[in-house]
């Protein structure tokens, strides 16, 4: 199996969000029915799961991990939080689903046989700071499955997901955008697949001392937690001076009609609609910036 890339000088970002994640499936699934293939792909959170989902070229999957997911039982909700499962149930989503016969069925053979560069993120919860994984870490579905649940447990709502003996929490911590990944990857250029809409900025967590009792154990974590939003802020605020220069495109939803808790099929799946509509409306310009056209 043979698959090539055709954009090598620009770095694709996936940020994260969740549910969020159901509009911006429609923006992976109208670049992969393009045959828009980035050399370079970097994600956070649900971004990761974009991420993989894109590298697979799998448009079904890439629909189903944030909408038809919700359909299964196992899938989570407040009863999976009360018995310490999570309220997304992170073993189930991210490590029984993959298998031929499970509810999203991953091909890694494609995965394996995909050129390009991959970036992962994630915080490593002992050493307080972003891991950025690679394909060398991954050398099994079994690995590249717990790498996007590393990266995609969301503090409180989800356990911590360990790998190789080391704790780990969303990459939401370190800012949510892999832009320093790409960065110091060498590139100059950027294609960011956004889950907010234009002009979005993170507030302060409102009751910052309830979240530092809770993280009482781990102080630093709770502090990463308050910082996020500054960080996060001071990211889009470089992509969109990058957008003025002309060395970057934004993708953001026009409106976001979800939440990133949302479990709802119909909204979810209106949700994707959405995305894959306005991305299909929108394919001419990204092809302009991308120097296919």
């Amino acid at each position: 199996m043979k698959l090539e890339s055709n954009i090598i000088d620009t770095a694709l970002i996936f940020e994260g969000g969740g549910m969020r994640a159901s509009y911006t499936a429609g923006f992976v699934n109208t670049l992969l029915e393009a045959g828009i293939y980035f050399d370079y792909v970097a994600g956070i959170s649900a971004g990761a799961s974009n991420s993989i989902n894109y590298l697979t070229r799998d448009t079904e999957r890439t629909k189903k991990s944030f909408v038809d997911i919700v359909l299964e039982p196992e899938f989570g909700g407040w009863l999976a939080f009360f018995k310490g499962e999570g309220y997304f149930r992170a073993h189930y989503i991210y490590e029984e689903t993959h298998y031929p016969d499970a509810a999203l069925p991953l091909d890694f053979e494609v995965f394996k046989a995909n050129p390009a560069t991959l970036r992962v993120g994630a915080y490593e919860v002992d050493n307080d700071r972003m891991r950025y994984f690679t394909k060398d870490d991954i050398k099994s579905v079994q690995d590249l499955a717990r790498i996007v649940r590393c990266s995609s447990t969301l503090p409180f709502f989800m356990p911590p997901t360990t790998f190789q003996q080391k704790v780990y929490l969303d990459g939401g911590l370190g800012g949510g955008l892999a832009l320093d990944a790409a960065r110091q990857d060498g590139f100059k250029k950027f294609f960011a697949v956004l889950s907010r809409p234009k002009g979005f900025r993170k507030e302060p967590f409102k009751i910052p001392g309830l979240l530092k009792a809770y993280f009482r154990k781990t102080p630093h974590v709770a502090e990463a937690l308050l910082s996020s939003h500054q960080k996060y802020n001071q990211t889009l605020k470089e992509l969109e001076q990058l957008e003025r220069e002309g060395r970057a495109f934004l993708v953001c939803p026009e409106v976001m009609p979800v939440t990133s808790m949302e479990t709802g099929f119909e909204k979810l799946e209106e949700s994707y609609r959405l995305g894959y509509r306005q991305g299909k409306r929108d394919l001419p310009r990204w092809q302009e910036f991308l120097g296919l056209k």
